[in-house]
């Protein structure tokens, strides 16, 4: 009896020692604000280019990516964080201890912490105000995680004053540039801001933070005991559940790092590299995603990977005459014959094709309306079966005969020599004789006179066709220029 009595004697300080080792309960909540630690919604969705991907013809479509709160306990380690232009908003009035000021270093270093910082991961820079705004650093400056988290410690308060709306409209205008290191909109990097303050902006704020929502910057507000809670839903992003954070005391800021950590980490298959989509990859929210392809490309029946699509079976192609598939889902136009692609690759324009020299044409080339041609001959010739060479119709046409009075034709390709009336063909069958004028010789000249009459009379014939072939030359040339002229 005296043990049990000793027994409970000594229970009441075992019951108070247990009472103080036990961790006290968190504070609730808030209306309308987010508890300390606990999880919001899943995240936005997303989209994103397969990584690794090919891009046929060296042109992808790229994807972007949007920052929400991821869903889940994502423990650090078991996620990449997502690239991002992240600029912190931090307010260091005169409201803001110094002790406390060192609690916001310390929380915005631990969400440093949680990221991938490099040039082509997450870039951060820090905007310090009060009545006045100064940017402590700009996104190309620390590229690396040790750089920035002592440019972080070196940060000092400013004074009195909360101008808001000012330094998010100095961020807005300075820290989200190119030349201040943000990424291009092409590069579809996404650009965040995070906005600590204990205090009510003192100018007008809302109209402020609509511009930068509109310029595409995704506004988080957190919020610290006397801080004015309509205005943090005036400067934070939709849905507010998910942009909106307040905390009674500097002291458990710190907490709030883990809860950024799951925003910004890639939770989805599309983020994480383990999604199979052979083109773009596009998340849908709570872990699910689908496969989609480049431009020119269609999705294949197993929803991962993707084939040319034939541009010219479309008939959006454009084409005057003739569309070519290429390779890479793409094509080109060409002409027909006799055409020639212009300026514009997709119209056509007639060529000359007589005047390239590469017709065959052995006589004449004629260009036809349809940017094609024919081939003719000259006169006295006829176009063989192969419409390009030419055979000789009538000899004593072409002038190049060599008879003295007349040339009779005996066929395609032969003739003979005929002479006028009262002349007679003399033994070489082409040139000819006054018979009248034979005979007065013969009768007024004796014997012995013979042999001069035939020396005088091979003379003249001889001098005869000498002439007569010098005019059929001139003839045969003159004929020759006259088609041409006529023909072209």
């Amino acid at each position: 009896m005296r043990r049990l009595r000793s027994a409970l004697l000594l229970l009441p300080p075992l019951l108070l020692l247990l009472l103080l080792l036990l961790p006290s309960p968190a504070a609730p909540a808030r209306p309308g604000f987010p508890a300390r630690g606990s999880r919001g919604p899943g995240g936005s969705p997303g989209r994103r280019l397969a990584p690794g991907a090919g891009q046929p013809g060296g042109a992808g479509a790229a994807g972007t990516v949007r920052a929400g709160v991821g869903a889940g306990a994502r423990g650090r380690g078991f996620c990449k964080s997502r690239p991002l232009d992240l600029v912190f908003i931090i307010d260091s009035s005169r409201s803001v201890r110094p002790l406390e000021f060192t609690k916001v270093k310390t929380f915005v270093s631990r969400i440093i912490d949680t990221l991938d910082i490099g040039p082509a991961d997450t870039r951060v820079a820090v905007v310090n105000y009060a009545s006045t705004v100064n940017i402590e650093f700009h996104l190309q400056t620390h590229l690396d995680k040790p750089s920035l988290q002592r440019a972080v410690g070196q940060i000092a308060p400013l004074s009195t004053g909360t101008m808001s709306g000012l330094a998010i409209q100095t961020a807005m205008e300075k820290a989200f540039t190119v030349e201040a290191g943000a990424r291009a909109p092409g590069s579809h990097i996404p650009k965040v801001a995070i906005i600590v303050t204990d205090g009510r902006p003192q100018d007008r704020v809302n109209e402020v933070a609509a511009r930068a929502r509109a310029a595409g910057i995704e506004l988080y507000a957190v919020g610290v005991d006397r801080a004015d809670r309509a205005s943090l839903r005036m400067m934070a992003s939709e849905p507010l559940d998910e942009h909106v954070f307040y905390v009674e005391t500097y002291g458990v800021i710190e907490k709030l790092s883990s809860r950024f950590q799951e925003t910004f980490c890639a939770s989805d298959p599309c983020m994480l590299g383990t999604h199979g989509c052979q083109h773009v990859c596009v998340s849908d929210g709570n872990g699910r995603h689908h496969c989609e392809c480049s431009q020119g490309y269609s999705l294949n029946a197993d929803k991962k990977t993707c084939s040319a699509i034939d541009k010219c079976a479309l008939n959006t192609h454009g084409c005057e005459h003739i569309c070519v598939n290429d390779r890479a889902g793409s094509y080109h136009c060409e002409c027909h014959e006799g055409y020639a692609l212009k300026e514009d690759r997709k119209a056509c324009a007639v060529q000359d094709q007589c005047a390239l020299g590469t017709h065959g044409c052995q006589h004449i080339c004629v260009n036809d309306r349809a940017g094609s041609y024919h081939c003719e001959c000259y006169e006295g010739y006829s176009l063989n079966q192969d419409n390009k060479t030419c055979s000789v119709r009538d000899k004593c046409a072409l002038g190049s005969h060599g008879c003295q009075h007349i040339c009779v034709s005996d066929g395609a390709a032969s003739y003979h020599c005929d002479c006028h009336t009262g002349f007679t063909l003399n033994e070489d069958k082409k040139t000819c004789s006054a018979i009248q004028e034979a005979r007065s010789l013969i009768s007024t000249k004796d014997a012995c006179g013979c042999e001069a009459t035939l020396a005088f009379q091979n003379k003249a014939v001889s001098y005869l066709q000498r002439l007569n072939t010098k005019i059929d030359d001139i003839l045969e040339k003159l004929q020759a220029n006259e088609y041409g002229q006529i023909h072209q």
